[in-house]
């Protein structure tokens, strides 16, 4: 099976104040973004929703003790549209696993994904008589994969590195998952 040029993602996970969160939306509002859950009736949320979403999904993580009979769910599929060009982003929510005592442990640390993808499908034959392939989104794109460094290097500048020890199955380890995380003190 050939490897697709191109294929895959550009993706940033992360974990980080409901605040923060808002000034990472405000990079929206000036590029017609529209925000849909991924249900089946395809819901749009405006930017206050979605703050709400992030809010109750943030909150649920960052309190002492858990509601068992609730667990938010932050899926959002991203469309931003210009004069020049339009694409769209994915946000949702993931959980990132640690080892405890030589086994996954029960829980999972929570993050939100954000992910752009790195191909432009091209419905072309290409050298080998298929019927499209995908070309480097940063040639097709070039306003969207903008856009999406300009709120990756925004989450970067007020995160940091989650790093965390746990129990291997011999020691203490540093765990150090590829997630973001606010560099202020967390408060629920």
């Amino acid at each position: 099976m050939d490897k697709l040029k191109n294929s895959g993602f550009y993706k940033l996970k992360f974990f980080i104040r409901p605040e923060e969160f808002k000034s990472i939306l405000k990079l929206f509002e000036t590029k017609q973004a529209q925000f849909h859950l991924t249900n089946y009736a395809r819901a749009e949320h405006d930017q206050n929703q979605v703050y709400e979403a992030y809010q109750t999904f943030y909150q649920y993580f960052a309190a002492e003790e858990k509601r068992n009979d609730y667990h938010p769910f932050f899926v959002y599929s991203i469309t931003v549209a210009s004069n020049q060009e339009s694409s769209g982003f994915f946000a949702r929510n993931e959980g990132v696993p640690f080892p405890y005592g030589g086994q996954w442990a029960q829980d999972e640390l929570p993050c939100i994904l954000i992910s752009f993808p790195k191909g432009f499908q091209i419905n072309l034959e290409d050298e080998k008589g298929k019927y499209y392939i995908y070309e480097d989104i940063r040639d097709y794109k070039p306003l969207s994969y903008t856009f999406f460094n300009e709120i990756t290097d925004s989450i970067k500048k007020m995160t940091k590195p989650l790093r965390f020890s746990a129990h291997d199955a011999d020691a203490m380890k540093e765990q150090k998952p590829s997630v973001r995380i606010s560099m202020m003190r967390f408060k629920t």
